[in-house]
Formats: structure tokens, C-alpha cells, sequence
């Protein structure tokens, strides 16, 4: 039988555009006192995280290292629109589908070695 950390990624990237999904609609809408609504883009990234709370704590968590680390490895913040990418294009991203992993199964050595693999969009392998 297959274990469920094996299908959190698909999982995961399934309830991400779901709930993201049917806020699309939004982006559409006028209202003529306000203009056009908020798009799902600009989504403040402590709401998305907290749908990944409600989804899962392990995928918080592990969304939280991950920007974390991308922040001290690249030297800037990663934006809501480039963590959803990494959460939902193709299988995700693995370093942060690793870092999730570590959080679910509560192994600091793994996050560790997930860290270590995370590069910068646009900057050479050294």
C-alpha cells in the first residue's frame, strides 16, 4: 500500500489550486465602487500560508523553511506568486517538497540536507 508521504505533493498541489482556483474568478470581477478585485496573485502570503496550515501543518512548516531559506541563501524574499509555483508546477519544486517531508516526518537532519540544495533562480552552481 502506497504511504500517504508519497502522495502529499500530488495532494498538495490538487487543494492549492482548488482553494486558489476558486478565487480566480475574482480577477475577472468589476465592482464599480471598488474597480477590479484582488487577484489571486497578490494573495498576502500569510493567508496562503495559512491555507497550507489548513491543508496540512507539515506543509506550513515545511514552506516556512523554505523561505526561510531562500531568504538567507539568495538574499532576498521569495513572493507568494513564485512559492505557489514551487508548491504546484509539475511535481512542485523538491527542495521544497523535501522540506515538507522533514517537517512531517520531524527530521531536522533532512531539512538540513534540503536546505543545502536549494539554489537561487539565476545564479550559477558553485
Amino acid at each position: 500500500m502506497p504511504s500517504t508521504i508519497h502522495k502529499l505533493p500530488l495532494m498538495l498541489a490538487l487543494v492549492a489550486a482548488i482553494a486558489l482556483g476558486a478565487n480566480s474568478s475574482a480577477m475577472a470581477q468589476t465592482s464599480p465602487a471598488r474597480g477590479a478585485l484582488q487577484s489571486t496573485d497578490d494573495v498576502p502570503l500569510a493567508d496562503y500560508l495559512g491555507l497550507l496550515q489548513q491543508i496540512s501543518p507539515a506543509a506550513e512548516e515545511g514552506a516556512k523553511a523554505y523561505l526561510a531559506a531562500f531568504q538567507q541563501r539568495c538574499g532576498r524574499a521569495l513572493s507568494t506568486t513564485e512559492l505557489r509555483r514551487a508548491m504546484t508546477q509539475g511535481e512542485g519544486d523538491p527542495v521544497l517538497m523535501g522540506l515538507i517531508r522533514a517537517s512531517h516526518l520531524k527530521d531536522p537532519a533532512a531539512r538540513d540536507q534540503w536546505v543545502q540544495q536549494l539554489r537561487c533562480p539565476g545564479k550559477e552552481a558553485r
